[in-house]
């Protein structure tokens, strides 16, 4: 019975965390950027009536991401547990959190950000885009905030 229990609440998260993927599977992928290139003119974070962010804050962000990303491909849920924010871990249990990151190292392999966008940058809190090369994990505008300094996964 928990076994059962805990297979459908990871079905339930895994559900939950791809809900933001885009539903059209055509096959094709955007082309990969290079961790180290600059971003293009249009991927420059937008801002709602605040200053503007600087760089170093798009960058501290696009680490998260791909630091996020890679320790959930390769099945580290106490790293990818500790880079959600305070509201996902109200909703999500490290032990489904186990659960989820087994099965999708299971299921896909290790993966990594293969394309990367800020869509929005105001403050503690942005939404991005990203792909690791498979549709299916296509995120496009996720929401991420900034809690302690640190910017965490809130797509919860």
């Amino acid at each position: 019975m928990r076994t059962r229990a805990t297979t459908m609440l990871a079905a339930v998260l895994l559900l939950a965390l791809t809900a933001c993927s885009s539903s059209e599977d055509d096959g094709t992928d955007a082309a990969p950027t290079s961790a180290r290139s600059a971003p293009a003119e249009d991927s420059e974070p937008t801002t709602s009536g605040t200053p503007a962010e600087t760089p170093a804050d798009a960058a501290e962000l696009e680490r998260a991401v791909r630091a996020y990303t890679a320790a959930y491909f390769a099945d580290k849920p106490d790293t990818t547990y500790g880079m959600l924010s305070a509201r996902c871990k109200e909703r999500i249990t490290p032990a489904a959190m186990a659960a989820l990151t087994e099965r999708a190292v299971g299921d896909y392999g290790q993966q990594d950000v293969k394309r990367f966008q800020v869509d929005q940058l105001s403050g503690d809190m942005a939404r991005v885009s990203y792909g690791v090369g498979l549709p299916k994990f296509d995120q496009k505008q996720q929401p991420w905030v900034r809690e302690g300094g640190a910017w965490k996964y809130d797509a919860c």
